[in-house]
């Protein structure tokens, strides 16, 4: 029997081929791109709800009362529904019918995001948060499905470049949006930016998409062990990285046993899926020669993508004492130029080898990591802008030819498990990225601080000079008492070491996310030329 769970539902597939004309056509009718604008347009805010809120997340702590440890849930809650419930789209869809999953989803999504707008506390944020991420999670992979199984061949670049507007543009200019919305209307407006374009949204996949029978019947023959496992694994995992750091990693009772539960919960999914009848997820696709380097890519993509949106907002406000207004206009230049480059992709897909269009993104994404890598304390908006620019053109060049040739010789009944799989992967990297750069930022700024103290002795003739000007200054400023005058020098001089080993720790993160590019870069290099790839085979 085929994979039930895999499939996309046969009826709208095949209402879309009629329309489009015969499989291999090379034409798509203009309700079949209503639907694909419709759906990446829902991709592309939920995506934007990850990041829209990292640039105002002191404002809705400080309105919610939420602490500065606690406040990080507000994104967290988000993250882990949405992460859990991407690989459930597929069969999902199946039981209840792609449009009507599709359009609930898209109208809780909505309707949850004002009620975000409405939380009066931490409590009620989390849980609005994680049903919001749990709607806007569905729209991501349904519209990586449609491009690929409702677009022919032909078309499915422009419809890939289309979608790559939410993995790559919609986390750049998120805190951009965030920031301005905050600073100018209030936190509030971050949740109801959503509704206008979420009402087209709904409007453009009611029109596009056919009604199609629900088949309740398939939820008895659920691979329940597998969601269950997948659930409370990837629940775990994405705890542990958001909490890890905070609570010291393994020292912490509490982020061991979780670290356990994951590590046995997944397991136990990998193990189900492999030997069951009815896999949630075809896990043998990783086998493929093209997917599996391709999934390698895309996590490190997402490490990099969600990493670098992280560290930047970050650096800008702790060092240079930006607001959330000034940071999103430093990052918008990692996004505003893709708009221009995005549509470019699919006529360089054309003309040049679809690898070397990948190659050529992935060294300048990983470049304009390593070009910030000697970061000073006046190392701001105007340094950061070329960095910014060559990150913007590397972003636009990876992730639509990445996800066609990953997707590239997979059957019908094996595209919800790709999908699935791919996005899945990718914001999974993103988690990882981040609760791997916040460890590293700490453990490189006391590495810098250890070393720079060590230089910073009162043996050293020139600290005892500076230590002297700044008690003569401190005493032109009002201070009365010289020994406390020395005591603001010295204080002075160890706030001038921290924020410099915070500085060089910063330039350490953007090197490790370089690295990591450098290592997508390599996956690349594995990949086969699509023409070449046998349809199904396992290579």
């Amino acid at each position: 029997m085929t994979d039930i769970v895999s499939f996309i539902p046969a009826a709208p597939a095949r209402s879309a081929r009629n329309e489009s004309g015969t499989a291999g056509t090379t034409t798509a009718s203009a309700r079949v791109w209503v639907a694909v604008v419709g759906s990446t347009l829902g991709a592309f805010m939920a995506v934007l709800n990850i990041q829209i809120v990292n640039a105002s997340l002191a404002d809705i702590q400080g309105a919610i009362g939420a602490g500065i440890d606690d406040g990080g849930w507000i994104s967290t809650a988000y993250l882990i529904a949405e992460i859990v419930v991407i690989p459930l789209t597929g069969w999902l869809s199946q039981v209840f019918s792609l449009r009507n999953y599709l359009i609930t989803n898209a109208v809780l999504f909505l309707a949850f995001s004002v009620a975000c707008a409405f939380a009066t506390n931490l409590g009620q944020m989390i849980v609005l948060r994680a049903i919001q991420g749990f709607t806007g999670g569905v729209l991501i992979p349904m519209a990586f499905t449609i491009v690929i199984t409702l677009l022919p061949k032909a078309r499915q670049p422009i419809g890939l470049a289309l979608f790559a507007m939410s993995a790559t543009f919609a986390p750049a200019i998120g805190p951009t949006i965030g920031g301005y919305l905050t600073e100018n209307w209030g936190w509030q407006y971050i949740f109801y930016v959503n509704l206008v374009p979420g009402a087209l949204m709904v409007g453009m996949l009611w029109f596009s998409l056919d009604p199609q029978p629900m088949r309740l019947a398939l939820l008895g023959k659920g691979d329940w062990p597998g969601i269950a496992t997948m659930a409370i694994g990837l629940a775990a995992l994405q705890t542990v990285l958001e909490e890890g750091n905070k609570d010291d990693w393994f020292g912490s009772t509490f982020i061991l046993r979780l670290a356990i539960v994951a590590t046995v919960s997944l397991s136990l999914f990998v193990w189900i899926e492999l030997t069951s009848s009815h896999p949630l997820l075809n896990l043998r696709l990783l086998l493929r020669r093209n997917f599996g380097f391709g999934i390698l890519a895309n996590f490190m993509l997402g490490t990099a993508l969600y990493g670098s949106v992280f560290i930047l907002p970050v650096y800008l406000a702790r060092i240079q004492g930006y607001n959330a207004e000034q940071i999103g206009l430093v990052l918008a230049w990692t996004g505003l130029p893709q708009l221009l480059l995005i549509p470019l992709v699919p006529y360089l897909m054309q003309r040049f080898d679809v690898r070397l269009v990948i190659v050529t993104g992935f060294a300048l994404f990983a470049a304009s990591n390593f070009m910030n890598v000697h970061m000073t304390a006046n190392y701001a908006s105007d340094q950061l802008f070329w960095p910014n620019i060559v990150r913007a053109i590397g972003q636009a060049l990876v992730f639509a030819p990445l996800s066609a040739i990953a997707v590239s010789g997979i059957e019908q009944e094996n595209a919800g498990s790709a999908s699935a799989l791919f996005n899945m992967i990718r914001n999974l990297g993103g988690a990882v990225g981040i609760a791997l750069l916040q460890t590293f930022l700490t453990k490189r700024e006391q590495f810098h601080s250890n070393v720079l103290v060590q230089s910073v002795s009162l043996f050293e003739e020139t600290t005892r000079s500076r230590i002297e000007r700044l008690t003569a200054y401190f005493l032109s400023q009002g201070v009365s008492d010289h020994a406390l005058a020395a005591q603001k020098g010295v204080i002075a001089i160890a706030l001038r070491v921290r924020q410099q080993a915070f500085i060089m720790a910063f330039s350490d993160t953007f090197f490790l996310l370089g690295v990591a590019l450098v290592i997508a870069l390599a996956a690349t290099l594995l990949l086969k030329k699509p023409g070449h790839i046998e349809a199904g085979g396992a290579h």
